[in-house]
């Protein structure tokens, strides 16, 4: 019976070698980045090999078609199984090693890059002219088909189906799964954009939110922080696949789950950058400062600063606090002091909070390190005292901003205000105690948004403050 060459990238698995080793090299080393144009000189295989020979892939983890797999395991003491591909033979040589299921592999070599015609030419060389079946996805792959008795072809359009059918005949044909724009909406997280509501917060503060123009610059100042933080969440996906693999509810995402091609990703992360940039300039330019540093740390959060015990939860309060700030900005005001130091100690509670329910789980999971975290699930009790007492420290802020003299000037009743103490009191010690029954299972401002408890905290408090006005 003829050999069944198996294509590896987009066929047997759901994701692309060569993009998964360049985005991991990238997450340790991302100044190698420089090193990629001269690597590239000598040729596409030479850059592959320059790649695989500085990473290891976890390839047990790595999202396989499973129809596919199914289709090698049926073939497999039947005929022979060559897994054919244009990655480099050290990713390939893994995985056929994981797999154990090829008599024979072949791939890029660091000298010769096995794709198009020269993998046709190596299948022709060893099997002869309409010797062997092929399964590939690609258009580059007709060129492979032309040489070949039968087609596969895998997570294909029906175009290219038809277009290999006029090469040879196709006995399967198992289009690509799933919907695409529900996929980009999970994958962009849009139901994170609700921490951008933040840059409301300066204009609800200062009482201004009866003026038509400055609603319009916040509404435009949420979109612009919105497609900033997508750009970056894809950006971190990207560079975070291993770790979201083995992580209990992140090895859905769209990227890790290869149900996104991680080429669309590398290419809409920056298009949202450039247009959430630009949007920032165009309503102001300290805005767009400010949006400029957020992006830059949340870079920093994603390449190094997420593994940094402490400074990972620093850096996410600071997330949160920037956005206030830049809703200040758009207001042409600066952030009050009391503002300020409530925002950031209420954040770092609910980063502390986010880090302390992953911990939990891992305990639950009878793991002892977090997967691309510094944390130890001995660190759990600390985590949970330092998150409390911020989270006390920010109604404390509260409670000496309303005994202050600066409350007298936005309203006329601020011993009114007192009332908001116990709700935020009520409401930090039930988050924290539902995290510590091991019920949190969202981001705490997510769970914020979505808990009916907690909407009714926050529309008593807006009552609170609309009576002491």
């Amino acid at each position: 019976m003829p050999a069944l060459a198996v294509d590896l990238d987009g066929t047997l698995l759901r994701s692309d070698l060569l993009l998964e080793s360049t985005l991991a090299l990238l997450a340790r080393q991302p100044w190698l980045l420089f090193a990629f144009p001269a690597w590239l000189w000598r040729g596409k295989a030479h850059l592959k090999w320059q790649i695989a020979r500085r990473v290891e892939l976890d390839v047990a983890s790595l999202p396989w078609d499973e129809r596919m797999l199914a289709l090698v395991h049926a073939a497999a003491g039947q005929r022979e199984i060559v897994l054919c591909t244009a990655s480099d033979e050290k990713l390939a040589s893994a995985v056929a090693e994981h797999l154990d299921l090829f008599d024979l592999v072949l791939a890029s070599d660091g000298k010769r890059n096995l794709s198009g015609r020269a993998k046709a030419a190596a299948l022709v060389e060893r099997y002869g002219l309409r010797g062997f079946d092929y399964a590939g996805n690609a258009q580059v792959d007709l060129l492979v088909w032309a040489s070949a008795r039968q087609a596969i072809v895998v997570n294909g359009s029906d175009g290219l189906a038809r277009a290999a059918a006029e090469l040879c005949p196709v006995e399967t044909h198992l289009p690509a799964t799933g919907q695409r724009f529900r996929l980009w909406i999970k994958a962009l997280r849009l139901h994170q954009w609700l921490k951008n509501l933040l840059v409301f917060v300066p204009m609800l503060a200062a009482h201004r939110f009866m003026d038509p123009a400055t609603v319009i610059a916040c509404a435009l100042g949420f979109l612009a922080f919105g497609l900033c933080a997508s750009s970056v969440y894809l950006l971190n996906d990207l560079l975070d696949l291993n770790a979201d693999r083995h992580h209990h509810t992140k090895h859905s995402r769209p990227f890790a789950a290869g149900r996104l091609p991680l080429i669309q990703g590398l290419v809409v992360s920056p298009l949202l950058t450039l247009a959430s940039l630009g949007l920032a300039f165009w309503l102001s330019p300290i805005f767009a400062g400010l949006l400029g540093l957020y992006f830059l740390l949340t870079l920093a959060y994603s390449f190094r600063l997420k593994r940094r015990v402490m400074a990972d939860v620093m850096v996410l309060a600071s997330l949160y606090t920037l956005r206030i700030i830049g809703g200040a900005a758009l207001l042409a005001t600066a952030p009050s002091f009391w503002l300020l130091a409530f925002s950031m100690f209420l954040f770092l509670s609910l980063a502390m909070l986010k880090r302390y329910t992953e911990l939990l789980k891992l305990v639950t999971d009878g793991k002892h390190q977090s997967k691309g975290r510094g944390y130890q699930v001995e660190d759990l009790h600390l985590l949970q005292s330092m998150g409390a007492a911020s989270g006390y420290q920010a109604v404390l802020v509260l409670a000496l901003y309303i005994n202050s003299s600066a409350s007298e000037l936005l309203y006329r009743r601020p011993q009114v205000l007192w009332l908001l103490c116990p709700l935020l009191l009520y409401w930090i010690s039930r988050v924290w105690m539902i995290a510590h029954r091991g019920l949190m299972r969202d981001d705490p401002v997510i769970f914020a948004a979505t808990d009916r408890t907690s909407q009714v905290i926050v529309l008593l408090c807006a009552a609170v403050a609309m009576g002491a006005i």
